[in-house]
């Protein structure tokens, strides 16, 4: 191996002589404390500072099939593993079988990042991702049928999420992902709105149903007001970026000043080379690498997307999975897995 692999809790010592470090729900189970730590440590290094991570896929199609092409292709394992939570057939939310990945990926000694593309509860029959015109302030609203339908979507994620908690998962949760941009429903509203939401669903999570096993991460896009709908240090733990594009420079990735000032540890939290699109999947991802290193100096994680976009279907990945700075599933530190 390249270099020495460390414990979470020798991970945790180290961040802790320069300062404590809580996470946003202060009932956090030590394990997860301890990976926010962990994070938290790769600040400032030079080799082993950027965690490489792969979503799998959505709902039912969440396996490990992708993970292992990339480690047929490269003989390295992504240290992260991405799942969703969206059952896009039926309009609604499906946690069994993204759980079954997240959990034996986490016992093989990976990382687990959770999202969910939310059906809207403002809509009657489901579904709804792009709905446009949605008030983000009516699923707050008690007594109503959205508020109704808004509390048993969050109770079904809830329930995904306490079974991660009892197989002992530390879960990357990072829910409205893109908030800022106006394609889901519950983007491109007022910011003390989107907050008041966020909020409200960290409370739910963290209080009521006991899920003291979730980072939680704010991933905008890039672009404009990348920092303006976060809900503050005591609800988020980790910052992000989503990003399509070929080129990692500031002219094609904008928002990263802004979000770093967050002072929270940053990644690229979903990332994907040409656009949104349609991609060729001929990408040399040596180039993404470069840009990170270059324009991007605090970037301690990243996730690909799935399909043409990943890492199982590019260029050159297995020499940017072989780069010093890249670290794989057998480097993370080891920390009561069982």
């Amino acid at each position: 191996m390249r270099r020495v692999v460390v414990s979470w809790i020798l991970a945790a010592v180290c961040v802790s002589a320069a300062g404590a470090v809580e996470p946003a729900n202060r009932q956090s189970n030590p394990q997860v404390k301890a990976v926010l730590e962990y994070f938290y440590s790769l600040a400032g290094k030079t080799d082993g500072r950027i965690v490489s991570g792969q979503f799998t896929d959505f709902g039912n199609g969440a396996n490990l099939k992708i993970m292992e092409r990339i480690h047929e292709a490269t003989g390295q394992w992504p240290a992260l593993l991405g799942a969703d939570y969206a059952d896009f057939r039926r309009g609604s939310i499906t946690t069994k079988v993204p759980n079954a990945a997240a959990i034996e990926y986490w016992k093989q000694g990976g990382l687990v990042s959770i999202m969910a593309h939310l059906y809207n509860p403002a809509n009657p029959k489901g579904g709804g991702l792009r709905d446009r015109g949605v008030d983000i302030v009516e699923v707050l609203k008690e007594g109503t049928d959205t508020n109704k339908r808004w509390m048993q979507e969050l109770d079904l994620i809830a329930d995904g999420l306490l079974e991660l908690k009892a197989a002992g998962v530390v879960v990357l949760w990072r829910p409205f992902h893109e908030m800022n941009g106006d394609w889901f429903w519950w983007g491109a509203q007022k910011p003390e709105s989107f907050i008041a939401v966020w909020r409200h669903m960290f409370d739910y999570f963290s209080k009521t149903k006991g899920l003291d096993n979730l980072l939680w991460v704010y991933g905008p896009n890039h672009g404009k007001q990348t920092a303006a709908y976060c809900a503050g240090d005591e609800y988020v733990d980790i910052v992000g970026l989503d990003a399509y594009t070929d080129f990692l420079d500031p002219e094609h990735v904008r928002g990263y000043e802004e979000i770093v000032a967050l002072n929270k540890p940053f990644g690229f939290s979903e990332y994907g080379p040409y656009g949104s699109r349609n991609p060729p999947g001929d990408y040399d991802y040596r180039r993404f690498l470069e840009g990170v290193k270059k324009n991007f100096p605090k970037t301690c994680y990243f996730m690909c997307w799935n399909a043409k976009w990943s890492l199982a279907t590019n260029q050159n990945v297995k020499e940017m999975l072989s780069d010093p700075a890249v670290i794989h599933r057998d480097e993370l530190p080891k920390y009561q897995r069982d």
